[in-house]
């Protein structure tokens, strides 16, 4: 029988990257050799004091609930990071642990939303942050943006997109699938523009460690009256032990709590206390020895695309993906994306997964795998591209 699903689901689109990853992994099982460069997952683990922790704690016991807003010493133990490596105070009562990143966000739009208000949300984006907003009945309203910009929005086109029902704006830097920063004048002057029209700015920084040109950047630098979204997942390497946070205003904090209580009681116990090693000295050596290593991965993989025939006009300095302009070879990244996959033996990702704005023309590549794989995965698109 057909199943009868709420008419939100309508709109809650698939990951088509899963899709091409499930045909990839069939593909494998008979035999063939993939270059996997469409899912955003290092091909790293979680460095060794971390593992070492967590096991520390299932052989302990420490599997029991922790308070909904997190363990008082992993809240405190971010404060201490955010102090010691980005020079900015936190306090630990800001600071709500949840299961990734994705909890927080699920969080923070649970608060803030009522059913019709808006949020504003970059095209091409990370697809979950309008889908998240549709599941709580709010609506997104996408901001184009492209090389012109950095793939960031300004100032000026928040306040072109703002209307009545504008709730929140979410942005993210580094951001997915782009790699773009979010330049920190500009970052100042959307604050002012979110402050004056009476609304609230949600801060994706999942990928605040890995940046490659310059320093790295919070918006809490600039402000408290911000939300921000961090994780486990990225930097620390840590992706399945489903682990992140947010930093809120005081004010909200009490909601967030509340709400964490109803919707998943807490983040996962060994979870927790394997994190509180994430931030000894040797989990932070390997964390940066890993960020150099994905540095010198784009640092190949951007100008041998190029060489290809790919435009990637915005130099990515995050994160660890190139959002690759394709129209010298398709008009359709979705089927372009597949023909690699089956005759090529490469696997990235279409653009239509992260928005509507030019999605067809861009394709997504994902340096998360090793550098002699970047380049296996490169000669074989030379030798596809050239037929």
């Amino acid at each position: 029988m057909k199943p009868v699903l709420a008419r939100r689901m309508a709109q809650i689109e698939p990951f088509r990257v899963m899709d091409i990853l499930a045909r990839a992994r069939h593909l494998e099982r008979e035999g063939r050799d993939i270059v996997h460069m469409e899912i955003g997952e290092p091909d790293f683990t979680a460095p060794q004091p971390v593992v070492a922790a967590g096991v520390r704690a299932l052989q302990g016991g420490r599997t029991h609930y922790t308070p909904a807003t997190g363990l008082p010493e992993l809240r405190q133990a971010i404060a201490a990071w955010y102090r010691e490596t980005w020079g900015i105070t936190v306090a630990p009562e800001r600071i709500v642990v949840t299961p990734g990143a994705s909890g927080a966000l699920l969080l923070v739009l649970g608060v803030l939303l009522d059913p019709g208000q808006q949020v504003l949300v970059t095209d091409p984006g990370y697809p979950c942050n309008r889908h998240f907003v549709r599941l709580l009945e709010g609506e997104a309203v996408s901001l184009p943006v492209g090389p012109e910009t950095g793939y960031q929005p300004t100032a000026d086109m928040i306040e072109a997109h703002w209307g009545p029902r504008t709730r929140a704006v979410l942005l993210a830097s580094p951001a997915n699938p782009t790699g773009s920063l979010l330049d920190e004048h500009v970052l100042a002057d959307i604050l002012a523009c979110v402050t004056r029209r009476g609304g609230l700015l949600v801060m994706d920084e999942i990928y605040q460690g890995l940046v490659y040109e310059g320093p790295a950047r919070s918006a809490l630098a600039l402000t408290d009256r911000v939300f921000v979204l961090n994780s486990f997942s990225k930097y620390f390497g840590m992706t399945g032990w489903r682990l992140g946070w947010v930093v809120a205003p005081d004010e909200y904090v009490e909601a967030l709590d509340r709400l964490a209580q109803n919707v998943f009681l807490a983040a996962p116990t060994p979870s927790q206390h394997a994190a509180l090693a994430a931030f000894g000295r040797e989990a932070l050596a390997e964390c940066e020895r890993r960020r150099e290593i994905l540095r010198r991965r784009r640092d190949f993989l951007r100008p041998a695309l190029q060489d290809l025939g790919f435009a990637i006009d915005a130099a990515p300095q995050g994160a660890f993906y190139l959002y690759a302009d394709c129209s010298a070879f398709t008009s359709d990244s979705a089927a372009f994306c597949r023909t690699l996959l089956e005759e090529a033996g490469v696997a990235v990702t279409p653009g239509c997964d992260f928005g509507n704005h030019r999605a067809r023309y861009h394709v997504r590549f994902a340096y998360t795998t090793s550098l002699e794989r970047l380049e296996e995965g490169v000669r074989r698109l030379a030798v596809h591209l050239q037929r």
